[in-house]
């Protein structure tokens, strides 16, 4: 008579006893479509290694919004053009060197900025003046020196005045005018439009669900607020900023 094999009625009875109580779970979820068939461990993978970030697309007629091509004279005299800040996460601004009033304290805040980022090789800062007719290469170059820009990717650029106006009020939807009423007899707003590296115009959302689509330039991070109550956005600029670089 030959002996019953134990370790193979064992094994048996597991397979058994696995097939009585989990097959019938098995065959409810997958008519209930409960199982995802496609699943596989690259989907993992992939999602461990995406790192969009929460910040919204600005959308005109449900397209995001892209900065449109420019080329134009920076302070060392070399063209500049969208391309050159392809890969980059930098910042817009208008200004002019000129201006007696918000045009230090955005400078003095792009500066911070700037050295918040100093060992990012591709963070940039893109300054369009709104004034190319006293605003030459050589009164940048100096405008520059005088507030502190060493970033390599932070070009003062100049050029046609009708390009620098449209680029601005349609481009970007950031007011520029000139107005001889107003002191310095330029109007433009204090505010930074922050861009990714497929350049394309980010920000955060609102407290309710809305992108806020620019950042004040104005009020220093230290102040918190100005005058009239209004919050400073040099501190959540930085955070996303690092959003975007991280992306």
């Amino acid at each position: 008579m030959k002996k019953t094999n134990y370790s193979y009625i064992g094994i048996a009875f597991i397979i058994l006893v696995f097939g009585i109580i989990f097959i019938p779970k098995i065959i409810d979820r997958i008519s209930n479509d409960d199982v995802i068939r496609n699943e596989s461990r690259s989907d993992y993978v992939d999602d461990e290694k995406s790192t969009s970030s929460d910040l919204a697309f600005i959308e005109i007629n449900g397209d995001p919004k892209k900065v449109p091509p420019f080329s134009f004279i920076n302070q060392d005299g070399i063209t500049i053009t969208n391309k050159d800040y392809e890969g980059k996460v930098y910042l817009v601004e208008f200004f002019f060197t000129t201006c007696p009033t918000i045009c230090p304290r955005m400078n003095a805040n792009l500066v911070r900025i700037q050295n918040t980022f100093k060992n990012f090789e591709n963070f940039g800062v893109a300054s369009f003046t709104i004034n190319p007719d006293y605003d030459t290469p050589e009164v940048l170059k100096s405008y520059a020196e005088q507030y502190g820009v060493t970033n390599p990717n932070w070009h003062l650029m100049t050029g046609n005045k009708e390009a620098i106006y449209k680029l601005s009020n349609e481009g970007f939807n950031l007011y520029t005018a000139e107005e001889e009423n107003v002191v310095g007899g330029f109007e433009h707003s204090g505010n930074f439009a922050l861009i990714d590296k497929n350049g394309f115009i980010r920000s955060r959302k609102d407290k309710f669900g809305n992108p806020i689509i620019y950042y004040r330039g104005m009020i220093p991070e230290s102040e918190k607020v100005d005058d009239e109550g209004v919050e400073e956005e040099i501190s959540i600029l930085k955070e996303d900023i690092k959003k975007l670089l991280n992306e």
